[in-house]
């Protein structure tokens, strides 16, 4: 990375091919990570990591995330309850043969993950004064997955391995950690060092959905 001070007193920031390099790296090898070391992790580490999502992207500047860290056993406990019984069910939707292969699936490191994330949309937020969403009130919300994404890839990047837990109910998560009744649920994160590293994506390594071929689709119109 370069930078200069433009003419008029602008500082002009310029990426270098090497830079770009690195960075489709970072992109290609983030993951979805399931299986953690229960090593603790540095406090002064996770908060770089979450101080890194603060330059996340939001609608009218709303900045509407909410991080909050699961650290009690008991609250951890009913989280987990939560997410073997929305996956029993899940499992129960398929056929016979995806049913077995979605079993055999680790879709979760709730157990061993030293650190616990759930992420919140403020929905009720004033910051930003409504701009942008009177007409898409979900970008507060598509907001909030770009801090996800930015803090996501502050940790691969510092060797840390994230996994998104989807498979929970969400009113369970709010009425557990107490949170105030105009946050919605958006991501539970599970943070910690990966017992495994690996190029291709767990779900595609064990055959549940391989990636599309070819680039981004783009449609003309």
């Amino acid at each position: 990375m370069k930078g200069r001070v433009h003419r008029r007193g602008r500082v002009v920031v310029s990426f270098d091919a090497e830079f770009r390099q690195t960075l489709a790296t970072l992109f290609a090898w983030r993951r979805d990570v399931r299986r953690f070391r229960t090593d603790p992790v540095d406090e002064a580490l996770l908060r770089r990591c979450l101080d890194l999502a603060r330059f996340s992207p939001s609608v009218g500047n709303s900045q509407p995330w909410r991080f909050v860290r699961v650290a009690d056993p008991a609250r951890r406990a009913q989280v987990l309850a939560s997410f073997e019984r929305c996956n029993t069910a899940a499992a129960e939707a398929y056929a016979a043969e995806q049913r077995e292969a979605y079993v055999r699936l680790k879709l979760a490191g709730l157990r061993e993950a030293p650190i616990h994330l759930a992420v919140f949309c403020d929905e009720a937020t004033a910051t930003g004064h409504g701009l942008g969403r009177a007409t898409m009130p979900e970008m507060l919300r598509y907001s909030v997955v770009t801090a996800v994404q930015t803090f996501w890839l502050a940790a691969r990047a510092h060797g840390l391995g994230v996994g998104w837990v989807s498979i929970l109910e969400p009113g369970t998560v709010c009425e557990t950690l107490e949170v105030p009744c105009a946050w919605s649920l958006v991501a539970y994160l599970c943070v910690g060092f990966p017992v495994e590293e690996h190029e291709d994506p767990e779900l595609v390594r064990h055959g549940w959905q391989q990636r599309l071929d070819g680039g981004m689709p783009l449609i003309e119109r």
